[in-house]
């Protein structure tokens, strides 16, 4: 099959998780033999320029004339069977679903997120879960609010992205399978509007070979938080959570970066915690395999609603148990008491409650095992191309009664 993948790349300086799917997935085809070209940009550039950069994005995020006719061009050269998008925003934008009209090339979209619907990306607003715009199926509540990045200016290209879409119907006429991460996420996208028969669920694969497990008794007695330093991951609630445990907490390493850093780093200075809890900072993937995989557990307090977190599935693949907010998707992922455990989200005191049952308790190293196989069953390579396959099938499908 012929596969042309789409991606706006998220900038280097700090590491993403729709970056790596697409990798994975760029992988994943060219193991099974598929021909399989690429048709990229990269927030880099933006930054690079600048003022202009920013500029260029608020006006081309809507629509890029210029990105439809270079894809255009390459789809009339080649010929692909599926036309697959990642990431539009800022530059590519939606229109790049055009640049497929009206040949047999069949479109896909991955939701990495909810920005189809949610001019943040991400459904928060002040700490807490927000789907107004999804639910009334309108920009004017992120307009009202200055969703994306807390500015009323900021929200306009984004919210103008979202309308000008919705208003033309490109997302019923133009994109043949939509691919959800979860069945959450898809139940959330079909209440904002999408259509059901053509919204399937696949989750991230997992390029083979998988990590070794370390053996139990060889791991540090520690729990691992990998993420960004941002308010919507809920590292404070797990700092908060330590400071309730006192001086039984176990260790506890911190693995990312971001805005709310050198506030996390006083907070636990402040506390008496410097000798319990460890920043390790941004780490490329290799350590960060190495360092979840000599953990016992791995935390996951967010705030928001996550797509599919790279490192639940980075986790699961290393033998390591999973302990997630009970919020969104994260309870379609891990299994309560199989493959991990679920907390109220926000709460350090269910945190630290839940966490303390389950510490020293022998089922703990039971996950372990249990989570390794979920990982094989679920992002394996070969589980991984088949479903991909059938929704592709099903794109081709759709294309061809559209025609």
């Amino acid at each position: 099959m012929k596969i042309l993948l789409v991606h706006q790349l998220y900038g280097s300086s700090a590491p993403s998780g729709e970056n790596t799917a697409f990798e994975a997935e760029t992988e994943l085809l060219s193991g099974h033999g598929h021909h399989v070209s690429v048709f990229t940009c990269h927030n880099d550039e933006l930054i690079r320029r600048g003022r202009i950069g920013m500029l260029w994005a608020a006006l081309a995020s809507p629509w890029n004339p210029f990105a439809v006719r270079r894809l255009r061009k390459r789809i009339l050269e080649t010929g692909p069977d599926i036309l697959h998008v990642h990431n539009t925003f800022p530059i590519l934008s939606p229109a790049v679903y055009y640049a497929a009209r009206k040949t047999e090339t069949a479109t896909v979209l991955t939701l990495h997120n909810y920005r189809l619907f949610c001019a943040a990306g991400i459904p928060l607003r002040n700490q807490i879960p927000c789907t107004e715009c999804l639910d009334e199926k309108s920009v004017l509540p992120a307009l009202r609010y200055g969703c994306y990045r807390g500015s009323r200016p900021a929200t306009l290209p984004p919210a103008a992205m979202i309308a000008l879409h919705r208003g033309l119907g490109t997302w019923r006429s133009q994109v043949d399978a939509f691919i959800a991460l979860t069945p959450f996420q898809r139940e959330k996208m079909l209440q904002a509007g999408l259509s059901r028969e053509r919204v399937h669920v696949k989750s991230h694969v997992m390029p083979e070979p998988f990590p070794p497990v370390i053996p139990w008794e060889r791991r540090c007695s520690r729990m691992v938080f990998i993420g960004r330093l941002s308010v919507e991951k809920g590292a404070r609630t797990l700092l908060d959570a330590w400071r309730l445990w006192g001086k039984d907490a176990p260790g506890l390493l911190i693995i990312g970066d971001g805005p709310e850093r050198g506030g996390l780093e006083a907070d636990v200075h402040r506390a008496g915690l410097g000798r319990r809890i460890r920043f390790a900072g941004y780490l490329s993937t290799a350590d960060v395999m190495a360092e979840l995989a000599r953990s016992r557990l791995l935390v996951l307090p967010s705030l928001s609603f996550e797509g599919f977190p790279m490192t639940v599935r980075e986790a699961f693949s290393a033998g390591v148990p999973v302990a997630a907010s009970r919020l969104g998707a994260l309870p379609d992922i891990v299994r309560e008491g199989r493959t991990g455990l679920l907390f109220r989200p926000g709460s350090p005191e269910d945190l630290r409650h839940t966490l303390a049952r389950i510490w020293h308790h022998p089922e703990l190293p039971l996950m372990a095992q249990r989570v390794r196989r979920e990982a094989v069953r679920l992002f394996a390579p070969a589980v991984q191309h088949r479903r991909l396959m059938d929704i592709y099938t099903a794109a081709i499908r759709t294309r061809r009664q559209r025609r």
